[in-house]
């Protein structure tokens, strides 16, 4: 099979671009596939294809820029030029643009692909739905958001045209069945990027480095982790340090500059800025314990995932999609109040002083997370890719019969 992947692609800015890096690692070990082609987002740098394991080959087609409204023309080109046998959509609501015009062009190349009759599947990470578009950052007025909630349900509509849509979570499953009476949705877990060997879980006990990674400003915000750290710091002896991994969101440029500013004055916090590739694993290894300093959720954790294969504690709100993974895949951590700084705090410290207690969350982490290893993963499209084109060359004998 010669897969395309739509993408964005390390190092790429555009969120689920380390997503896909991964997925492509596992995809080009498959038997079953003879080439990937990567139809991906505009960069600087050289994309990152270097990979130690052997594989298929792997072409590159920058064809699509953010904020472009061309991109459905430049992907449906590149289509046609390398003539997939199948194309597999890695998107988000957002990941052709911020603008709305931009955003929902690029959403109707699912649909250009069905015209087409080239099998596809969109990966689909989250849902408007389940999204608080206040939180979120999109918008906290209440008639806009009713203005996004319809748009949303538009652009939904356009993505259910795929002849598969996979979504990571099984409620995302409910939703879309029940509200659109959808009929191709089918429920692919998220998967853990790399399946390491179950570490030591012996950190050195001190200075703890609380960690955060992401993309800040919006849902994700900082400052009650660096004042919970304080507030630990005041009452206790105990050796922390902050790190905060990873840039602004898109729609907050500045923001964790701003935050630099604020807290000058606060000792131990060190700011990664964007965290290539080869530097998480040692990031994760290095931290006692992983933050989530969420006040919403927009779909399932990546971050939460990695910190499980990495055998990490966590912090987190107990809220949306965090709660969920809880639930359904077994990963525990210890919860706090989302705007309370004296919850997160309390939250830390329990895990920190109780060594017993953070043993026993690594461990359940790294088990939850070791179920689902990203080469089950590319099985489970690989599986679907091959029910879709069975069952087109099924309709395909019918029509010959007919005529």
């Amino acid at each position: 099979m010669k897969l395309a992947i739509v993408t964005a692609y390390p190092p790429s800015k555009v969120t689920l671009n380390e997503y896909a890096y991964h997925l492509v690692k596992h995809f080009r070990q498959k038997d079953d596939i003879t080439e990937l082609v990567l139809l991906t987002d505009t960069t600087e740098g050289e994309k990152d294809i270097e990979f130690k394991e052997s594989g298929c080959e792997i072409t590159i087609k920058a064809c699509w820029t953010f904020n472009s409204y061309a991109n459905i023309l430049n992907v449906t080109k590149a289509i046609n030029q390398v003539k997939p046998d199948a194309v597999l959509f890695n998107l988000q609501f957002m990941k052709f643009g911020d603008k709305k015009v931009a955003a929902a062009l690029g959403l109707m190349l699912p649909l250009v692909c069905k015209l087409k009759k080239i099998p596809n599947i969109v990966l689909l990470h989250n849902i408007l739905e389940e999204v608080d578009l206040g939180s979120a950052g999109f918008t906290s007025n209440k008639i806009m958001q009713k203005v996004y909630g319809f748009i949303g349900s538009s652009l939904t509509r356009l993505i259910l045209q795929a002849d598969v849509v996979a979504v990571t979570m099984q409620k995302y499953v409910a939703v879309l069945e029940a509200k659109y009476k959808a009929q191709n949705v089918k429920l692919i877990p998220h998967g853990t990027f790399e399946i390491l060997e179950e570490p030591s879980y012996n950190i050195p006990l001190q200075p703890f480095k609380i960690m955060t990674f992401g993309k800040f400003g919006t849902y994700k915000k900082v400052e009650g982790m660096i004042e919970a750290v304080e507030k630990i710091r005041n009452r206790s002896n105990l050796n922390m340090e902050v790190v905060i991994a990873g840039t602004d969101n898109p729609n907050t440029p500045g923001y964790l500059e701003s935050v630099k500013a604020q807290y000058s004055h606060v000792e131990g916090i060190t700011f990664t800025g964007y965290v290539e590739e080869h530097e998480v694993p040692t990031l994760f290894k290095e931290s006692a314990l992983v933050v989530f300093p969420y006040t919403s959720t927009t779909g399932s954790s990546g971050v939460l995932h990695q910190a499980g294969s990495y055998g990490k504690a966590v912090v987190m709100p107990d809220l949306g999609d965090l709660a969920l993974l809880v639930k359904d895949e077994g990963y525990k951590g210890e919860f706090f109040e989302p705007t309370s700084v004296a919850s997160l705090a309390n939250a830390i410290e329990k895990i920190l002083k109780n060594n017993a207690y953070r043993v026993a969350l690594e461990k359940a982490n790294y088990k939850a997370a070791t179920a689902h290893p990203m080469s089950k993963i590319a099985d489970m499209y690989l599986n679907a890719f091959e029910t879709i084109i069975q069952r087109k060359k099924g309709v395909e004998l019918q029509e010959q019969v007919i005529i």
